[in-house]
């Protein structure tokens, strides 16, 4: 960890700072749900900044930390912990609890103790002694072998430690290709494809996605949006729930959700559905704030949740986010005619 890393972990962490002192069980539950995603998300953004990497998130992004050296296997635990604290955080029906709240402070100490951690340096080598005239020289450290017989084939254990590394090599290199590789390769095949409007080229790809990794979230999210177009509504709702199910901290598939539950709502307005269109909005507002807290520079997702707070009379929250995300569709959004401006009702947890 160099002081450049550790200076930019710290300063990450300390913008969370007052979230974690802010809470307390006797607070509103969703502030202070917000003040844990809050707390998380600069945990995760410190944790980043000691990798140099934007792409990892939750388990991965710890394991990748304590693999490097970076954390004690206790402060890797306590950040689990807190990273199930942040996921239960997120979820529409979340009621605090203490265990939350300690997990939330632990992860928190635990990092900062980590970064504030100095290293020590090895020892340097022992220093040679200047030779003396006539001193008789030390008797060399006897060469123990390391099993019956190495003595007489000393190359031997480094030819066969750098055959094996090479055989660990290939066989890694194996996996990754048919694992990662041909995954990635079946995705962006599939994503070429719906791109340019072979639908079923592209589900063809995207079943290949699944199968060769059954855990990445992205084919769904192209499924999901793909079902959504056609309006397939139980199709796309089964692959969104299972990309967010896979990955819920991942801010597309949340987007996406969000997407099709606003587009639900608008054809169950057409049909004179008003209740059922504004639960539906309701439930969209849910998944834009979320995606919006997972990814506060996605401009599609601010956009449209300010159309989601438009339509349902929130015109200054609504404004608020057009401001962020700049002109785009979503200005076109207006109030339900039954709706009178600012309507009552929770306020969105976004920071």
């Amino acid at each position: 960890m160099t002081t450049s890393q550790q200076r930019a972990a710290l300063a990450a962490l300390d913008q969370a700072r007052p979230a974690i002192g802010r809470l307390d069980l006797s607070r509103d539950p969703e502030d202070l749900a917000a003040d844990i995603i809050e707390g998380w998300q600069a945990a995760e953004s410190a944790l980043r900044s000691l990798i140099g990497s934007a792409s990892l998130s939750g388990q991965p992004l710890i394991r990748e930390v304590r693999q490097r050296d970076l954390l004690t296997l206790d402060q890797a635990h306590a950040l689990v912990e807190f990273s199930a604290a942040h996921e239960r955080a997120q979820r529409t029906d979340y009621r605090p609890s203490n265990g939350d709240i300690g997990a939330a402070r632990a992860g928190f100490q635990q990092l900062e103790a980590a970064l504030r951690q100095e290293r020590a340096a090895p020892p340097p080598p022992p220093p040679v002694a200047a030779a003396v005239p006539g001193a008789v020289p030390a008797a060399p450290a006897p060469d123990v072998p390391a099993f019956p017989g190495a003595g007489r084939r000393r190359g031997f254990p480094l030819i066969a430690l750098i055959g094996l590394l090479v055989l660990l090599a290939a066989i890694g290199g194996g996996i990754y290709y048919f694992t990662v590789s041909r995954s990635s390769s079946a995705l962006q095949a599939g994503i070429a494809a719906y791109s340019a409007g072979d639908r079923n080229g592209a589900r063809n790809h995207f079943s290949q996605a699944m199968k060769d990794d059954p855990k990445d979230a992205d084919p769904h999210i192209y499924l999901g949006r793909m079902a959504r177009d056609e309006g397939d509504a139980a199709a796309a709702v089964r692959e969104l729930q299972t990309a967010i199910s896979l990955e819920p901290n991942n801010a597309t598939a949340q987007r996406e959700m969000g997407a099709h539950l606003l587009a639900q709502a608008t054809g169950q307005l057409s049909t004179g559905n008003l209740p059922g269109a504004l639960q539906s909005l309701n439930l969209s507002r849910n998944f834009y704030v979320r995606a919006v807290q997972l990814n506060p520079a996605d401009k599609n997702a601010q956009g449209y949740l300010g159309c989601v707070l438009m339509r349902l009379g929130r015109v200054q929250e609504a404004n608020n986010f057009w401001q962020r995300a700049g002109p785009g569709p979503w200005t076109q959004c207006q109030p339900l005619p039954t709706l009178a401006p600012q309507m009552p009702g929770a306020q969105p947890r976004v920071r």
